[in-house]
């Protein structure tokens, strides 16, 4: 049963890590499901209040930090709330109506679209474009850095107990 467990972290981990870049995959939730199941199929006994505060607070950070990271290099680039907003929605619509390229297009679309949408000129949407790319970007950084963390804390976790 121990190593049909280790098979099901590992795999909910590599899960986690895609969805620090695919934004349908399920990222953070994906590295706390892998904890539970480990707790349920090899042992809860390593994990104990502080391992769930210390975990829990990086996942509040992470899912705070994802969406103010892309919102702040929109906002950085002169983007308004519309063009954030269309960031979003393109970094979620983006991989399945582009496969190859919605990563990169879509966030910009959206949020040229947003921009657009509230009376901007059209260079002051392609600003706001290029701003939610580079958020984009910017948050799979702050993600990948701190999902890592909680793996590498995992792992130390078991170690240490």
């Amino acid at each position: 049963m121990e190593v049909i467990g280790w098979i099901v972290v590992v795999l909910l981990f590599a899960v986690g890590m895609l969805g620090a870049v695919f934004p349908v995959l399920p990222g953070v939730f994906a590295i706390i499901g892998a904890y539970i199941a480990y707790g349920f199929l090899i042992s809860w006994e390593p994990f104990g209040w502080w391992f769930w505060i210390i975990q829990s607070a990086i996942a509040v950070t992470l899912i705070a930090a994802d969406y103010a990271v892309s919102a702040i290099g929109v906002k950085k680039f002169g983007g308004t709330r519309a063009s954030v907003i269309g960031s979003t929605i393109g970094i979620i619509l983006g991989p399945f109506v582009i496969p190859a390229f919605g990563l990169l297009i879509g966030p910009f679309l959206g949020a040229l679209i947003g921009e657009l949408m509230t009376g901007a000129a059209w260079q002051q949407g392609v600003r706001a474009g290029i701003g939610a790319v580079v958020g984009f970007f910017s948050s799979v950084v702050v993600k990948v850095l701190l999902q890592a963390l909680m793996i590498v804390l995992f792992i130390v976790w078991l170690l240490v107990n």
